[in-house]
């Protein structure tokens, strides 16, 4: 994601307005050009999407997983407007026909080259001042996965070959060797 001016000061009406095909997120008057995702980054969003999305569906469990595009305009106003690649909301209440209002319960971040700075400091710190209870960013080129549980204020690093506990669930574990990252 690169910076990107487009006037003194960008508003989520300048979101509404980029045209058809262009991505960005919005924060604190700062819009953040976003670009398409690589392969290796789908592969892994669709992996997380299913893995969670299942656990969910075969507890019967009320939380709701939201793949990227989806919009979560983090603070329940238009200051901090982002697009996670994967949402997890379990509070209903927050979602509405145009996304999340205010902070999903966990985040999950797939670090591409140009998202690399956003995910790791930017993000981190938004999400963890936001009410996130747990952000996980996995990035493929470092083979780790960095767990932040906010609600316990812990951090664990993992590899892409090991069993990842979420921390919002008592018994949901991702294993990534079931990926193939090739």
């Amino acid at each position: 994601m690169n910076a990107a001016r487009r006037s003194e000061y960008d508003t989520i009406d300048d979101i509404y307005n980029l045209p058809d095909g262009e991505r960005a997120e919005l924060m604190n008057g700062e819009l953040y050009m976003t670009s398409a995702p690589g392969r290796m980054h789908q592969k892994l969003v669709h992996f997380l999407d299913w893995s969670i999305g299942s656990y969910i569906h075969n507890k019967n469990g009320d939380c709701e997983v939201y793949p990227s595009p989806f919009a979560v305009f983090l603070n329940a106003n238009n200051e901090i407007y982002v697009e996670p690649d994967i949402s997890v909301i379990c509070d209903k209440n927050k979602l509405t026909d145009e996304g999340c209002n205010g902070a999903p319960d966990w985040i999950i971040e797939v670090v591409s080259p140009s998202s690399r700075s956003m995910d790791y400091n930017k993000k981190l710190l938004k999400y963890g001042t936001a009410g996130v209870r747990e952000y996980w960013i996995t990035d493929y080129e470092k083979n780790r996965v960095m767990v932040y549980n906010f609600e316990h204020d812990t951090v664990e690093e993992y590899s892409l070959s090991d069993k990842v506990k979420a921390g919002i669930y008592e018994d949901l574990e991702i294993d990534f060797s079931e990926i193939r990252m090739e």
